[in-house]
């Protein structure tokens, strides 16, 4: 292992607890030990994926948030004595890897609970809410320290808390914390000071206008968090570790607008003066440990950094926080090895906290101690398959409620958390498979069917491999994305996968094979008016064939159009978006994480966005947009299309032909690489 990484593998404590290296694996929604949103019980599933991680060096693990009481119905989790019973039994194994586990308990979401969007009416209506009280219980998984505007629903307001819900939540934490000790558990983590969740919104003075003990001073914002602690002391003893999930700055600007690195802001949440103060507070109220970042759900990409956000986004306010306090403090948020390592060896953090880049690969820990690096499958931020939480203007939570049941799945690897779905089965017999196409998905398809024992081959018409990802991995922030293209590859030259470059099928049923694979991907729409000759593709933008000028229209404010408009702004350049409907990426599957912070940066920079407007007419020197009001015309230099693309298969479905990927339908990386495992398991 290069030297550079030695801090991270230097044991700690937290209180009397040892643990034998520096990372820590950050609690995710989804990963809990009982369950997100189902039935409580033990989950099987995510035992199965903390106990891979453990055996491959992680420290300290931290499975996701276990609800007090049950998401659907109203059960309280120390009342599960099942759960338990499994737990203590797998505890005894999980211990044999030296890796030490933390739960996270929750008292909830308060405003920030992501209301389905078909179920929003319901939440406002009181006949309809009691009907379907016994199932979903909106009245209390949104209910918050004072009346507010739902995150995710602004038109309704959630109400206030009373003093005995809070109370009771006080106990649930005590009890549960005991139930879990017995179970063998090393510690707990309070859910949390952190990221607007329910307790953080009892700190912070925008969202807390109670007038009664919970209320006001500082000392009565953090009177929860505290009594939490305490009462968990009381009962398991001083010496059981209790760590809280923590932000060290809210970064929130107002209800729903967060502040971007480098922005300029009057914080209304908790900002670094009052941190200073919190962190010894919390610290001398019992708290063991800081697992800390930034953010709230009005910020939300602090907590959940997307590829826009700067790598160790969160590093220097942790750092910061931590010169106020004695116990160990955790720093998480896109946390790169070798910068968490030097900041642990200068005593700067005490631990480095990773999430996601465990569901992409279990065993990144085992892949950076054997110098093998290049093996390592990276996390890109999408937030396609864990977290696809979607919300834009006129809808509450976008996302099916079987997406937001099964959280934390991740796009590029569909085993994790798959409830068996894509359990690896070997081939009952060898076959010679050709794949058109070496985008991801012809790559992804020839991966899984080589290790499942057949023989595939790729043609790919160009001189190199990685399709249309090529790019959308070009722009300067897309370094992970880039990542992802070089990991592929060599998983071709490592499993001695046969490709042809150069080389297109005229004729698929010349092909030496026994199944065909068709990945050629998409065409592009075409912009059908006078002047559209003008206009040049993001694609052609994006792989530098095109240069652009100064002020350019991009036609279409999706992902794509709103990434290349991100790019051209930090280019210098003046984009302009014109988007036919009423908000940017309004589609489900983005996460709000991501589309917020590009939403945040257009009102920052005062990027023009025109929605539920058209391109009427190009002219020599500008184009006339349409909009609601009239029609304006507007200088353009250059004109880049963004208005999506159509499959584009070969050839017509046949018994031994399988299409997948976009050539498939239009979608992200996540409906192209599983779909490339739906397909290619079956043969």
């Amino acid at each position: 292992m290069d030297k550079k990484y030695e801090a991270l593998f230097t044991p700690w404590k937290v209180g009397n607890v040892e643990i034998k290296n520096r990372i820590v694996m950050c609690p995710m929604g989804g990963t809990s030990l009982f369950g997100w949103m189902g039935p409580q019980k033990f989950n099987k599933e995510a035992a199965s994926m903390f106990l891979n991680i453990a055996k491959n060096g992680c420290g300290l693990v931290i499975p996701g948030i276990a609800p007090l009481r049950n998401m659907l119905g109203n059960k309280w989790l120390y009342k599960v004595k099942g759960a338990f019973k499994d737990l203590k039994v797998w505890m005894e194994e999980f211990h044999k890897t030296g890796a030490k586990l933390f739960v996270q308990l929750t008292a909830g979401f308060g405003r920030s609970f992501s209301i389905p969007n078909g179920m929003a009416a319901i939440v406002k209506n009181k006949f309809l809410s009691k009907l379907i009280k016994p199932i979903f219980d909106f009245d209390r998984l949104l209910a918050a320290p004072s009346a507010l505007p739902a995150r995710w629903y602004p038109e309704h307001t959630v109400r206030a808390m009373t003093v005995e819900e809070i109370k009771g939540l006080v106990k649930g934490y005590a009890l549960t914390a005991k139930k879990l000790k017995e179970a063998g558990v090393d510690g707990v983590e309070v859910h949390a000071v952190h990221e607007g969740y329910l307790i953080d919104q009892f700190t912070t003075k925008y969202t807390n206008n109670r007038t009664d003990e919970y209320g006001g001073s500082f000392e009565n914002r953090y009177r929860f968090p505290v009594e939490i602690v305490k009462a968990i002391k009381a009962e398991c003893g001083e010496d059981f570790p209790v760590s809280v999930r923590y932000s060290a700055l809210s970064k929130t600007k107002d209800f729903c607008v967060g502040a971007l690195p480098g922005e300029e802001y009057k914080e209304v949440g908790r900002d670094m003066e009052e941190s200073e103060k919190a962190v010894k507070y919390l610290q001398d109220a019992g708290y063991d440990m800081l697992n800390t970042d930034n953010g709230t759900y009005d910020a939300w990409y602090w907590a959940h950094p997307p590829v826009y956000m700067p790598e160790n986004c969160n590093l220097e306010d942790v750092a910061h926080v931590k010169k106020f306090c004695d116990i160990p403090v955790v720093c998480a948020g896109k946390m790169e090895p070798e910068t968490a390592a030097k900041a642990i060896k200068e005593g700067r953090i005490d631990g480095m906290g990773v999430a996601r880049q465990f569901l992409v690969d279990n065993e990144w820990i085992t892949k950076l101690q054997e110098d093998r690096l290049e093996d390592i499958m990276p996390c890109i931020h999408c937030h396609n398959g864990c977290f696809p939480l979607a919300h834009y203007k006129g809808v509450a939570c976008d996302t099916p409620l079987h997406d937001t049941i099964h959280m934390a799945r991740c796009a590029l690897n569909p085993q994790t958390m798959d409830h068996g779905k894509y359990d690896f089965k070997p081939a009952k017999k060898s076959k010679k498979i050709a794949i058109i196409g070496g985008g991801i998905a012809g790559m992804e398809a020839a991966r899984v069917c080589k290790m499942r024992g057949h023989l595939p081959t790729i043609y790919e018409k160009s001189d190199k491999l990685g399709g249309v990802f090529i790019a959308a991995a070009a722009p300067e922030f897309k370094r992970k994305d880039k990542e992802l293209i070089a990991w592929y590859r060599r998983q071709m030259e490592k499993l001695d996968i046969e490709v042809k470059l150069n080389t297109e099928v005229a004729d698929i049923s010349k092909l030496d094979a026994d199944e065909i694979i068709v990945a050629t991907g998409s065409t592009k729409r075409k912009l059908r008016m006078p002047g559209a000759e003008r206009a040049i593709d993001a694609v052609d933008y994006l792989l530098g064939e095109k240069e652009v000028g100064k002020n350019v229209v991009i036609i279409g404010g999706g992902l794509t159009g709103c990434e290349v408009a991100y790019d051209l702004h930090l280019k210098g350049k003046n984009p302009i978006i014109v988007e036919v409907r009423n908000d940017l990426m309004a589609v489900p599957g983005i996460c709000l994480a991501n589309t917020s912070y590009l939403r945040d940066y257009f009102n920052w920079k005062k990027v023009p966005v025109y929605l539920e407007s058209s391109v009427a007419e190009i002219k020599d020197k500008t184009v006339v947009v349409k909009t609601k009001d009239g029609e304006e015309e507007v200088k353009a230099d250059s004109i880049i299309l963004a208005i999506g693309y159509n499959p584009n298969p070969v050839t017509p479905k046949a018994k031994n032909v399988h299409i997948v990927g976009d050539a498939n339908g239009i979608g992200n990386l996540r409906t192209v690489i599983w779909g490339v495992w739906d397909k290619c398991m079956k043969i």
